[in-house]
C-alpha cells in the first residue's frame, strides 16, 4: 500500500513539473517582454494609489440589434466638434490626445482608415498610407559653418497633435418603433487638418482619413480620456462618445443637393440653420404623442 501511494505522488510530482515547464516555453500573451524590460516595469514605482485595471478590464456592450421594419424615421446628420471649447478639453489632452490615439491604431492595423475622398468608407488605407498622413517632408536650406556653402537636408515633420483642433462626425438619428424610443449612432469619425499656404497664411481645412467608428469601439473602449468632473471615475473615449460628452454643431445634413449650409448661408443665418436642425431632431419624437 505504501509502494503504491509512493509510486502515484511520484507520478502527480513528474506531472506537475511538466505542465510547469511547458507553460514556461509557450508564452501566453500576444508579445513576450524581455528580461531587462520586465525588470524596468517591476522597479519603476506607482505614479498612483492604486493600480488602475478597471479600463483594460471592461467589455464593449454590443449594439442591439436593429430590424429595418422597426426603423420608421432616420435621418444623416455631420457634425463638427472645435476641441477649442471648453467642454471639448479633454480631445486635446496633452498626455493622450485623441488623434495620436487614431494614429497609432492606424499606423499599428489595430484601426481601419478609409480615404477622405468620400465619406461612405469606400477607400481603405493600409498603414502605411495612414502613417505618411501623419507625418510631412520638407526641404530646408542650411549653411556649412565652416565652408559657408549652402546644403539641402530633407526633414520630416511628424504631425503636432496641437495642430488637429477639429474633428468631423457622421451619425444616423432614427426612431426605432419597437421601443418608441429616439436613438443615434455614430458611424465615422474624421480629424481635420489645416492647410496653409507658402506665406502661411490658412487656406482651407480638408479630413485626414474616416474611421468607422463601430469597429474601432474596441479600441476606444481601452483608451482613458480625462475626465474633468473626477480623477477617480475612469472614462474612456467609447464613454465620451456613447454619452455624447462634448459640444458641437451641425454642418450638414441629409438633403437632395447633398449641400452643407455653408453651401448657402453664411454668418448668422447659418448658425441659426445648425440650431434649427438641431430643434427638428430633438422635437420630433416629442410631436409623435398627444397630451
Amino acid at each position: 500500500m505504501k509502494i503504491l501511494f509512493r509510486f502515484s505522488f511520484l507520478m502527480i510530482f513528474a506531472f506537475g513539473l511538466f505542465l510547469t515547464d511547458a507553460s514556461a516555453q509557450v508564452p501566453t500573451g500576444g508579445s513576450v517582454e524581455t528580461e531587462s524590460e520586465s525588470e524596468a516595469d517591476e522597479d519603476a514605482p506607482l505614479d498612483d494609489i492604486v493600480e488602475r485595471t478597471l479600463t483594460y478590464e471592461r467589455r464593449v456592450m454590443p449594439y442591439e440589434p436593429i430590424r429595418e421594419a422597426d426603423i420608421f424615421w432616420e435621418k444623416r446628420v455631420w457634425r463638427v466638434i472645435d476641441v477649442r471649447e471648453k467642454m471639448n478639453k479633454p480631445f486635446s489632452y496633452p498626455q493622450r490626445p485623441l488623434i495620436n490615439i487614431f494614429m497609432e491604431g492606424a499606423t499599428n492595423g489595430n484601426i481601419t482608415v478609409y480615404g477622405a475622398e468620400d465619406d461612405r468608407f469606400t477607400a481603405k488605407l493600409d498603414p502605411g498610407e495612414a502613417a505618411a498622413m501623419g507625418a510631412a517632408v520638407d526641404t530646408v536650406i542650411t549653411f556649412d559653418p565652416e565652408t559657408y556653402e549652402e546644403e539641402i537636408k530633407i526633414v520630416r515633420n511628424d504631425l503636432n497633435p496641437e495642430d488637429i483642433k477639429r474633428f468631423r462626425i457622421k451619425e444616423v438619428w432614427f426612431f426605432d418603433e419597437e421601443s418608441s424610443t429616439l436613438k443615434v449612432r455614430i458611424l465615422g469619425i474624421a480629424p481635420l487638418r489645416e492647410v496653409f499656404d507658402e506665406n502661411g497664411n490658412f487656406r482651407y481645412e480638408q479630413p485626414m482619413f474616416w474611421i468607422y467608428y463601430p469597429e474601432a469601439r474596441k479600441i476606444l473602449s481601452k483608451e482613458r480620456a480625462y475626465n474633468p468632473l473626477n480623477d477617480a471615475a475612469p472614462m474612456t473615449w467609447e464613454d465620451i462618445f456613447e454619452m455624447r460628452f462634448f459640444s458641437s454643431f451641425i454642418y450638414k445634413s441629409s438633403n437632395e443637393y447633398d449641400r452643407r449650409l455653408e453651401d448657402y448661408l453664411s454668418g448668422v443665418d447659418l448658425l441659426l440653420e445648425a440650431e434649427k436642425l438641431k430643434n427638428e431632431i430633438f422635437n420630433f419624437e416629442h410631436d409623435l404623442w398627444s397630451y
